[in-house]
């Protein structure tokens, strides 16, 4: 299925730490999510291991949240949470 990454989504991805290579992974190999407004989710915990805003977490978990038109993936937003999840 075609993917189509929205200039909203990607400028999200540059402020919350992530990125098109991670958004992609995330709609083709992460677990479902719920999510409202006819809309789909999907989410995956990536290693991390680094700082971010002064603060080191060991893990990130990016969740996409998307429409589908047809045959089409058309993504709408992208949330980033650190932490530490089980995975």
């Amino acid at each position: 299925m075609e993917v189509i990454l929205d200039y909203h989504t990607l400028q999200r991805a540059e402020e919350r730490g992530t990125n098109e290579f991670e958004i992609r992974d995330v709609i083709e190999t992460g677990f479902t999510i719920s999510a409202k407004y006819g809309r789909a989710g999907k989410a995956k915990v990536y290693t991390y291991r680094q700082q971010r805003l002064n603060k080191y977490y060991d893990q990130k978990r990016v969740e996409v949240f998307y429409i589908i038109d047809e045959n089409v993936i058309i993504t709408v937003t992208v949330y980033v949470y650190y932490g530490k999840w089980e995975v």
